[in-house]
């Protein structure tokens, strides 16, 4: 709280009301209006929440018109260029990058907790056969308050760590087991001597039937697209976890919810459209049509994987990605029609004044999309590889929720139904 503060009269009742100032240690300045409806009688009206500020944390800066992107105060663009996921994951969940020693105790902590229940594969098989592997992930994270009933106690800070190690370490193996399902494969359990993106890699691809060789390019880009997924503030489903947390739910429940909210195409889901535009396309002969249609305000066409609703700058997550992305595609040496086509609308949005003017520069999900196609995932895991990297930001979130509880989330609304009216008998009517 600072000294500064914003009086606010009421023009009916002529009664003031001085508003606190709030400041973070970066970022813009907030009005704490908790006492505004109790003084004055208001609420106030934001749909989307794009003006509220639910909460108080220290995991995550943005600053959107600058592009700037910081976990605990480090830049994604150091992170990525020096780190490995599961670094960063141990800096988001603790504060502060980790020692030599600490950072062997983590990794060593995190291998141990990646195999999951084996009722919990015989779970999974009740599932269709072609069902989403977002629909598998969300049932299963949420079916593993069953199986760990007996370390859910949330005012414990050892049992709120332990279960945070164990969705980081698991989620990758239910995501690589959803995807087994749909092909019918038997499930791969992990290979703990390799590291945290080999290990999925392995257990996404490896058959009983040949020894599966792991290309380390795309190990490494896997690596950095969990970093630059990692956490993102209060997004949507960061701030469902944050609000389900917020009744005191076991953190399987919260996590289980922020899959659901992830999976949304306006959020996750995004990367997935990116896919579905590229084939609406079709060629790259066809891009200058589909560029047109893009600027006609009429059209129902729109690019997906362009702009961004906080970044109004170019997103910082993309510049990395997409030195990244060129890299894998180059190394791997990748002919497809699709991906030619990406590169040519990634050409247009850079140089056409009408997308430089709006800003509406390629975003993570563009390049993330381009690299899992190249990379072998099918178009409908690409939300789950979200999930996975996401799931570190949604336990710290939760952590930070769960050590400093706030009262319950309760938004309010705008009431636009009947006013009173009185009951009609059936027969009247």
């Amino acid at each position: 709280m600072s000294d500064r503060k914003l009086t606010l009269t009421d023009p009916q009742s002529g009664k003031s009301l001085d508003l606190p100032v709030v400041s973070g240690s970066e970022g813009d300045p907030t009005l704490d209006i908790s006492s505004l409806h109790k003084e004055l009688g208001y609420f106030t009206f934001d749909p989307g929440y794009g003006m509220t500020a639910s909460c108080k944390s220290d995991i995550t800066f943005i600053d959107g018109g600058e592009g700037i992107l910081r976990y605990r105060g480090y830049p994604i663009e150091q992170l990525a260029e020096n780190s490995s996921f599961l670094e960063v994951a141990y800096t988001l969940l603790y504060g502060d990058l980790p020692t030599s020693d600490q950072f062997s105790g983590f990794e060593r902590d995190i291998t141990y907790h990646t195999m999951v229940h084996e009722k919990i594969n015989t779970f999974m098989q009740g599932f269709h056969y072609n069902a989403h592997p977002m629909a598998i992930l969300a049932g299963v994270v949420g079916s593993m308050a069953a199986f760990y009933h007996d370390k859910l106690d949330v005012k414990d800070p050892e049992q709120r760590e332990l279960a945070a190690k164990r969705l980081i370490a698991k989620m990758p193996t239910v995501a690589a087991a959803a995807y087994r399902h749909s092909m019918g494969w038997p499930s791969a359990y992990p290979k703990n001597s390799l590291p945290y993106s080999d290990r999925f890699l392995h257990m996404m691809f490896s058959v009983p039937a040949e020894p599966y060789e792991i290309n380390p390019v795309a190990a490494k880009a896997l690596d950095l697209l969990f970093i630059l997924h990692a956490d993102h503030e209060q997004n949507a489903s960061t701030s469902t976890v944050r609000l389900v947390a917020s009744t005191g739910a076991n953190p399987y429940a919260c996590v289980a919810a922020g899959i659901a909210a992830l999976w949304g195409p306006a959020h996750g889901g995004a990367n997935e459209a990116v896919l579905k535009m590229l084939n609406e396309i079709g060629s790259v002969k066809n891009v200058p049509e589909f560029v047109k249609r893009a600027k006609d305000k009429d059209d129902p066409f729109r690019l997906m994987g362009f702009g961004h609703r906080v970044y109004k700058n170019y997103d910082p997550r993309a510049t990395i990605i997409r030195k990244q992305c060129h890299e894998v595609l180059a190394e791997l040496g990748k002919q497809d029609e699709l991906l030619d086509l990406a590169m040519e609308l990634e050409r247009i949005a850079l140089e056409d004044d009408y997308f430089v003017e709006r800003k509406l520069y390629p975003n993570v999900d563009f390049y993330s999309g381009i690299i899992y196609k190249a990379l072998g995932i099918p178009t409908s895991m690409f939300t789950a590889m979200f999930a996975i990297g996401r799931t570190v930001g949604w336990v710290s979130q939760w952590l930070e929720q769960a050590a400093n509880p706030t009262r319950i989330g309760r938004p309010r609304q705008v009431y636009t139904g009947p006013t009173e009216r009185s009951y009609v008998p059936i027969q009247n009517r």
